[in-house]
């Protein structure tokens, strides 16, 4: 089944579409304000057309054009999301030599970003595990508590 172009799409169409592992996604969710999924219960992303558009454009930004993160957040803000494709005019900034060098080691800062999310993730189920086992102690001290 083909969804309409004006439909959600979850993280692994997203993913899949535009051959971006999910884990990069969510990273990048956490350094460019642009991409804003909407988040149901359960965390559960859903990205709108728009959010598709600018992953993409980040993508191409930082995989065919050689920018830095911090390149591609400095471009985005300057031109917006949907950045502008035509050649600088003198009146217009040119993007600093930061801002177009090449990542040094892409493979790796990946690596690190893909153990980043899974740290932030364990710290999150480690998080809630910590939180039930709190509400069980605060049942097992309380003899007035319901279920005691």
């Amino acid at each position: 089944m083909v969804k309409s172009e004006t439909a959600f799409r979850t993280i692994s169409e997203v993913s899949a579409e535009l051959d971006v592992p999910q884990h990069v996604l969510r990273f990048w969710e956490g350094r460019f304000s642009q991409i804003r999924p909407l988040k149901r219960a359960g965390g559960r992303r859903y990205y709108r057309p728009d959010d598709v558009e600018v992953i993409r454009r980040i993508r191409d930004l930082l995989y065919r054009e050689g920018y830095t993160i911090k390149g591609v957040r400095k471009l985005l803000k300057e031109k917006g999301a949907e950045g502008d494709d035509a050649p600088s005019t003198p009146s217009e900034p040119v993007p600093s030599a930061d801002a177009v060098a090449p990542p040094a080691d892409l493979p790796k800062a990946q690596a690190l970003a893909a153990i980043l999310d899974e740290l932030l993730e364990m710290r999150r189920v480690l998080d809630a595990a910590l939180g039930a086992k709190r509400h069980q102690l605060a049942l097992d001290l309380d003899p007035s508590a319901p279920g005691n």
